[in-house]
């Protein structure tokens, strides 16, 4: 039997235990995957926990993802990469294997149709989730990075690190407020909680005049996806703007997860309709 966990802070809005139980069962496999709301200061005696009691591994949100690669042994390219760790394998000798599947959700959820080659993007926020972003986006080809953050003073040695890891991209790092058009983005990504059911639901982190100046082309990406349709993607609909809301990189990231854990490929959609049938 497998045992599986999330940890984070706060988890009353997380859906992944849905998600991996319907994994288990379209895979005819046995398991559990329990939701450990973690503080900071418990995230030590949690990951010894997770170490000592039988745990095949485990996923990691916020405030985690950066955090945790000080516990660990090895790590996936993309999770080297973006410094940040979103699943971990718990090995047989007990050592920690970190992997950054939100990268390949990230990724894979982007229309099929779209090509970001030589285009510029503009991330909202600067936390271990938008490091995944990045580190997706740098993949994609794209020419330059605009990180948008509260917070410029604690953000300098994330923006340093991306600029160290991916030479080929510039990137650059504001103060939100600075943020008044998104006419030359192609892309813009909210990766901070701002959304978020039970955090800060019905807010969004632009105004509405800032999103109407996207191109028709533009598309609005909210990894968000508890709701489905926060305020950021009720401007997108509101403003005729293309979107992508957080669900499918939620169930592509989760799949990929599960095949690491348990060395079984899952349909995608099995875990997708078990988050929606909890949403809608």
């Amino acid at each position: 039997m497998y045992k599986l966990a999330i940890i984070g802070y706060p988890l009353s809005h997380s859906l992944s235990n849905v998600m991996h139980q319907a994994a288990f069962k379209a895979c005819g496999l046995e398991g559990c995957y329990d939701v450990l709301e973690t503080k900071p200061e418990d995230l030590v005696s949690v990951v010894k926990r997770l170490k000592s009691q039988g745990y095949n591994g485990f996923n990691v949100t916020i405030p985690h993802k950066v955090p945790i690669t000080l516990f660990l042994e090895q790590f996936d390219d993309f999770s080297n990469l973006a410094g940040a760790v979103n699943t971990v394998k718990i090995l047989d000798d007990k050592t920690l294997y970190g992997y950054n599947t939100d990268v390949y959700g990230f990724i894979n959820a982007l229309p099929k149709d779209i090509n970001l080659s030589g285009e510029k993007v503009a991330i909202i926020g600067t936390g271990g989730a938008s490091r995944a972003v990045c580190t997706g986006l740098s993949s994609l080809g794209v020419s330059k990075i605009d990180l948008f953050t509260r917070n410029v003073a604690n953000s300098h040695e994330t923006v340093s690190g991306f600029r160290s890891k991916f030479k080929n991209v510039e990137v650059n790092l504001y103060q939100t407020e600075m943020l008044k058009t998104l006419e030359e983005y192609k892309v813009v990504v909210n990766t901070t909680p701002l959304g978020m059911k039970s955090f800060a639901s019905g807010i969004s982190p632009l105004k509405d005049e800032i999103v109407k100046t996207l191109p028709d082309d533009g598309v609005m990406y909210d990894i968000v996806y508890n709701p489905i349709k926060t305020e950021f993607i009720k401007q997108a609909i509101k403003f005729n703007k293309k979107y992508v809301t957080g669900i499918d990189m939620l169930a592509l990231q989760g799949a990929r997860a599960f095949e690491i854990w348990t060395g079984v490929e899952v349909d995608v959609n099995v875990m997708k309709v078990a988050v929606l049938e909890n949403l809608l």
